[in-house]
């Protein structure tokens, strides 16, 4: 089905004459689940972004689909049985995005020190039966120093006691949220990218009736008018909140910045992804990740207040990892120079949450004789004799190693917060990825209710447990399986077996269509490169060369050398499917020349 600056255009024409159920402004991941659940209760949808879809928070992410074992070290079990929980739901509905990747976690005999061996073998054994991977082949392992070096060679082996290896899973962040945009796409949905909100229309009862928007492609102005109006900005949710004539809205965010840096395979080895404490006594964990030939690492984490639009990288954000790494990986010498590509996102943290998404909340943990009631109320809960409720209460009752008798409440909260306001405006912020589908479905339950409420409207709410999102339709149990069919199908339509196994990674179930786009060949662009390319312009709403090589595919982050070669073709395809103007052609050439330039950190190297 076309998704493409057509479909854009022919969404546009449609809005501007027609009312609909719900307008969600935000196309990052919570809007996309969002819209793919009200499209598919069949609830006339319209999703406006200001930007790509993704562009934002969702692309920028350390690309894990986390189980939360890092909620453990304050044993925040609630948390961690709805992370894993609807990390299964995701795996379900997106059966080709997110992949298992145990994780290393290496134990140092430093201070203050998130884990001790003991502790993270009890988290491990609590996280386990919180994920049903008790008793798999996933299950949790203890290593002793000797076993993490055979692991991981290069670690330092200074004051290194052992470790653990649990299971995680990694992500395509920016492939999950275009695939949901798809399927609400396909039931009906009207999705537009590059669409700004200037404004809110409000009815005769001032209560918010829809958007003023402006075409940032065109410039052009118009209305979108709505039943229902929910905000799902991430980091932006506060300015769009500031458009509402509601004087009571108060901010609630405080985004917090994270870096993420790419090297190659060669400079930093590691064969799995490695997890660790900073050792800088600062309460931070970092990730080493193995992927596509490359290593990154990250995550900084710290408050931001600059131009949402537009973080950076800085200097002393490198530093702070280069010091990291280098101390936990001392004899690879990584330098500013070595770094190939970086992102930087801003995660959209609630300003009462005590702690990010990737540093828990409070920094107390529960002492060692209170650790058996917890684990015995969390295997009363699995065999059915518990609750949650029961989970939280015995955490609460615990004494912690420092003294206080009560673990912040802050500390056990989803991070997220769904709201009305006084003129009816929906604002659905904070979570994390893991918890996208989720959080959307809470949102779903309020948009039914004010439909029902006020408009009289009746709608059966989808299952979306079980709703597939684009690419994602087939059996769940058989992903490896049904992985080496699509590959099979790919190989011969003349693929190489590296190019066809990219291609079944990538897109799943919609390898098919993908390959359907073969007889198209750009000059420079290899075959796969070509249908890959004609299948994001045409039902992908790929509308600039850096949407493609950076959101639907991983070019810029992970494979620099090949798109050092193909961008000029690659520009060149483009301006000829687009027709654009050798003005426009050039205007969109320099935008990728920039952003490969501030991937590269070019301005840091050249001020080194």
């Amino acid at each position: 089905m076309s998704f493409s600056l057509k479909t854009r255009q022919e969404s546009i024409n449609y809005l501007k004459d027609h009312s609909v159920d719900v307008l969600i402004i935000g196309g990052g991941i919570t809007g996309a689940g969002l819209a793919l659940q009200t499209a598919a209760s069949g609830m006339s949808t319209a999703l406006v972004e200001m930007q790509d879809f993704a562009e934002g928070t969702s692309s920028r992410s350390t690309k894990l689909v986390h189980g939360g074992i890092r909620y453990l070290k304050t044993f925040d079990v609630e948390v961690v049985s709805d992370t894993v929980s609807e990390r299964a739901n995701v795996q379900k509905i997106a059966p080709h995005i997110p992949k298992p990747n145990p994780m290393l976690l290496p134990i140092y005999d430093e201070p203050n020190n998130t884990f001790s061996l003991f502790s993270l073998k009890i988290a491990m054994d609590l996280y386990d039966q919180l994920a049903h991977v008790t008793g798999t082949k996933y299950e949790n392992r203890v290593l002793t120093k000797e076993e993490v070096l055979e692991v991981s060679p290069y670690l330092a082996k200074e004051n290194l006691l052992g470790g653990g290896i649990y299971l995680d899973f990694k992500n395509n962040d920016a492939r999950l949220v275009i695939e949901n945009i798809k399927k609400a796409h396909e039931d009906g949905a009207h999705l537009l990218s590059k669409t700004k909100v200037t404004g809110f229309i409000y009815d005769e009862n001032n209560k918010i009736s829809g958007v003023h928007v402006v075409d940032v492609l065109t410039n052009e102005t118009y209305d979108i008018h709505a039943d229902v109006v929910v905000n799902t900005t991430g980091p932006w949710s506060d300015t769009i909140r500031g458009l509402s004539n509601d004087e009571t809205i108060v901010g609630q965010m405080r985004p917090t910045k994270g870096v993420h840096l790419v090297v190659d395979y060669d400079k930093l080895p590691v064969t799995q992804p490695v997890y660790f404490d900073t050792g800088l006594s600062d309460g931070r964990m970092v990730f080493v990740i193995p992927r596509e030939n490359k290593t990154y690492f990250g995550t900084t984490d710290t408050d931001y207040t600059g131009d949402l639009m537009h973080p950076t990288v800085t200097q002393e954000d490198v530093d702070y990892l280069l010091e990291v790494v280098n101390n936990r990986f001392p004899d690879r010498d990584i330098r500013l120079s070595d770094i190939e590509a970086s992102w930087v996102g801003l995660r959209p943290l609630l300003s009462g949450n005590a702690g990010s998404d990737y540093n828990g909340g409070s920094k107390a943990s529960l002492s060692e004789e209170s650790l058996d009631l917890v684990i015995q109320s969390v295997k009363e809960f699995e065999a059915g004799n518990g609750s949650k409720e029961a989970i939280e209460q015995t955490i609460k009752d615990a004494k912690t190693s420092s003294g206080e008798k009560e673990v912040s409440s802050s500390s056990v909260s989803r991070g997220s917060s769904l709201d009305v306001t006084k003129d009816g405006l929906v604002t659905l912020a904070g979570g994390k990825i893991t918890d996208y589908r989720l959080m959307a479905e809470g949102a779903l339950e309020v948009i039914a209710s004010l439909l029902k409420e006020q408009k009289n409207k009746d709608y059966k709410l989808v299952d979306s447990k079980n709703y597939p999102v684009s690419g994602g339709e087939f059996d769940a149990t058989k992903v490896e399986e049904m992985t080496q069919e699509f590959t099979k199908l790919a190989m011969a339509s003349g693929l190489t077996e590296e190019e066809a196994a990219d291609i079944a990674n990538l897109y799943g179930a919609n390898t098919k269509k993908v390959l359907a786009y073969g007889t198209t060949e750009f000059d420079g662009l290899t075959k796969a490169e070509s249908m890959s390319l004609m299948y994001a312009l045409e039902e992908e709403m790929t509308l600039t060369p850096v949407d493609y090589s950076l959101r639907r595919t991983n070019y810029l982050l992970f494979k620099r050398e090949r798109l050092e070669e193909i961008k000029d073709a690659l520009v060149n395809a483009m301006s000829h499917y687009f027709e654009w103007t050798q003005e426009e052609e050039s205007t969109y050439k320099n935008e990728l020349e920039k952003a490969m330039s501030e991937s590269f950190l070019e301005d840091l190297k050249t001020e080194g």
